[in-house]
């Protein structure tokens, strides 16, 4: 058994612009999908590496923001460590690993694996290390195959089917690359640090130089940064270091709030296969239950009203009698009463629907990545999203809309961004 760490990759508050209106409330790696917040499903998969010890959040929010969730975590994970740690200022998406590079080193792990936190998947993370160990590589990257037409949003990684070996890796290709992409889930050597110092050193010393092939690849360059796509990864595929493991498990990338509604499919189906009894079941007396649902143990739903499927319910939720609920997430202390319908929809906390109403949006397309809100200055068809302590009144109609928080909507909207 070889000892593991683990680093997830949370992010701050300037990345999470897409993610609004929902991360105005909470850090989006807080928010629920599945019934639980977003890293919780990471660190759950990691809990169970045999090996792992200890988990470390890197990112830009403020330390109280996991303070809580931590001392949760320690509770219900108590074999592993907690730490978060707060980079001073924004230094890339490897240069936070670089930085706290003894601190991961401590207990002189052989492995080291590699989230990011805006991603949903069952994490075949055994497998994953299997695979790598098998290799004998500095590092191997997981990927999964996408529509041939999305693949330009994804990090491309062109690989040898024969020997896994990675032979190029390019970050949101302009032309067709490869149809396998990144899904932001690694695990490295622990001479990773050296690899890493030596491209410092190399930036450093020659910056003309890759400021000239940044340049030609329509890149930005801030040296004080550390990218593991651009800098590490490829530096990696074109030194013949990176193994490449292909998953065909599920997974999906949670960049928008829109893209929240999918990933709680995704999770609650999960469960449901594993026959998890955290979901609700249909009872006599109770309400209709249809398909994949999460309701919180506070939470009231009249035994008129029909969910599902692939609906998560949280804390203090009142619903009605004759209330329908498809494909939506409710967050905490929402009413929706007698008659109303939520379908494709996320309802922000403490939020009121009032009778009869309707608030939905257009079902999730299984290429198109929700990352736009806007196209050629159009609203985009997509999930209908609530902020907090939105009031929709009796007998109004809310279709495709995103609402800022604190609205009072009185009148019917469709495809409309109300501020």
């Amino acid at each position: 058994m070889s000892l593991s760490k683990a680093v997830i990759l949370v992010g701050g508050p300037s990345r999470a612009t897409r993610f609004r209106p929902l991360s105005m409330d909470v850090p989006q790696p807080l928010f629920p999908v599945g019934g639980k917040p977003i890293i919780w499903h990471q660190i759950n998969a990691l809990s169970k590496v045999e090996g792992l010890k200890e988990i470390v959040l890197i990112g830009f929010f403020e330390d109280q923001v996991f303070r809580g969730f931590l001392e949760k975590c320690s509770d219900e994970f108590p074999g592993i460590q907690f730490k978060y740690l707060r980079e001073f200022t924004q230094l890339g998406t490897a240069g936070g690993i670089f930085h706290f590079r003894d601190f991961i080193l401590r207990g002189n792990p052989k492995h080291i694996f590699v989230l990011y936190t805006d991603i949903c998947s069952s994490f075949p993370l055994a497998a994953l290390l299997r695979h790598h160990e098998k290799q004998g590589r500095l590092g191997t990257i997981m990927v999964t195959k996408v529509d041939r037409s999305m693949a330009s949003n994804y990090g491309c990684v062109v690989v040898d089917s024969e020997t896994s070996l990675a032979l190029h890796y390019v970050e949101k290709p302009e032309t067709y690359v490869s149809d396998l992409a990144s899904t932001g889930i690694f695990v490295l050597d622990r001479e990773i640090f050296q690899f890493m110092d030596r491209i410092v050193q190399h930036q450093t010393m020659d910056p003309e130089h890759d400021q000239e092939t940044d340049l030609l690849e329509g890149i930005d360059r801030d040296f004080s940064k550390l990218r593991l796509e651009q800098d590490v990864l490829r530096t990696m595929a074109d030194q013949k270091k990176l193994s490449v493991f292909v998953t065909t498990d599920f997974w999906r990338q949670i960049k928008s709030a829109a893209s929240a509604v999918p990933a709680n499919a995704a999770y609650l189906q999960q469960e449901a296969r594993s026959g998890s009894s955290r979901l609700a079941q249909a009872i006599s007396g109770g309400p209709e239950i249809v398909g994949s649902v999460f309701i919180h143990p506070t939470a009231q739903v009249h035994p008129e009203a029909k969910i599902g499927p692939n609906v998560s319910i949280q804390a203090q939720v009142k619903i009605g009698p004759g209330v329908r609920i498809r494909d939506a997430i409710i967050l905490d202390k929402v009413v929706v009463k007698e008659n109303a319908a939520i379908i494709n929809a996320i309802i922000g906390w403490e939020s009121r629907i009032g009778r009869w109403s309707r608030v939905e949006g257009s079902p999730f397309s299984t290429t198109y990545d929700g990352h736009e809100i806007t196209h050629d200055g159009v609203k985009v068809n997509n999930i209908c999203i609530l902020g907090q302590d939105v009031s929709v009144k009796d007998e109004v109609y809310i279709r495709n809309s995103i609402v800022l928080p604190h609205k009072d909507l009185n009148t019917s909207q469709h495809n409309e961004i109300i501020m």
